[in-house]
């Protein structure tokens, strides 16, 4: 069982606090808990894979604000991925990013690729590789993030007010209807119906104020713009 980055060392001399030599007995229960924290240690590359990973895992949880259901899935793809040796050979980061990535997607929690990619300090192409992997060999079904999900977390992000959140996730309804939003990045079209409801209601946000709450371009921004405003 992984020991949760957890150890102990119990000295190997057997005297007491004090100094006072152990008795017998106590000489012979001490014995046998050395030999039992031996055993417990991480000492099979499995297990010392397992402790890199769900240390890195414990970062990425609190730099992204995950919450604990999210963190098992993404626990459980990754052991899926070394139970069929995908790991070998790979970065053990990368791929448990990429676990987490697939783990958001899974939940529907709203966290891009650009947002993995900056928590975990790794380019993400890399990331992106090794989860292309994982949907290939575990024969992973994600859902398709919805774009409306999206628009709360940009908006308290950058404290947009409620009249003008909701306006966002009209036209983002409309856009859906007249099936603008299909094959878009849900993330740039939350951004993009943000700014057109702060224009439409006169709240004073910028593009590159939203652009850099939701992690895109402000060029992604401008592109989705038009077609948003036209289908409104």
């Amino acid at each position: 069982m992984h020991d949760m980055g957890l150890a102990t060392i119990i000295n190997p001399t057997n005297k007491d606090a004090s100094g006072k030599p152990l008795t017998t007995t106590m000489k012979s229960t001490i014995e046998r808990l050395r030999t039992w924290d031996s055993r417990s240690q991480v000492h099979e590359p499995v297990d010392r894979n397992f402790r890199q990973a769900f240390s890195e895992l414990n970062r990425l949880k609190d730099k992204l604000a995950i919450s604990d259901a999210v963190i098992e899935k993404a626990a459980y793809i990754y052991r899926k991925a070394l139970d069929k040796g995908l790991v070998r050979g790979r970065s053990i980061s990368a791929l448990m990013a990429s676990a987490l990535y697939a783990a958001c997607r899974d939940t529907e929690t709203p966290r891009n690729l650009k947002d993995v990619e900056h928590a975990a300090n790794i380019k993400r192409k890399d990331i992106a590789r090794c989860y292309r992997l994982l949907i290939k060999e575990l024969d992973l079904k994600m859902p398709v993030t919805d774009s409306v999900q999206c628009v709360a977390r940009i908006a308290s992000k950058i404290g947009i007010q409620e009249k003008t959140k909701r306006h966002a996730i009209k036209v983002l309804k409309t856009a859906q209807e007249n099936e603008i939003s299909a094959g878009k990045d849900p993330m740039g079209l939350a951004a993009a119906a943000l700014y057109l409801a702060c224009v439409k209601n006169g709240e004073d946000k910028t593009q590159r104020d939203i652009a850099e709450a939701a992690n895109v371009t402000e060029v992604t921004i401008r592109n989705r713009y038009k077609g948003l405003k036209d289908s409104t």
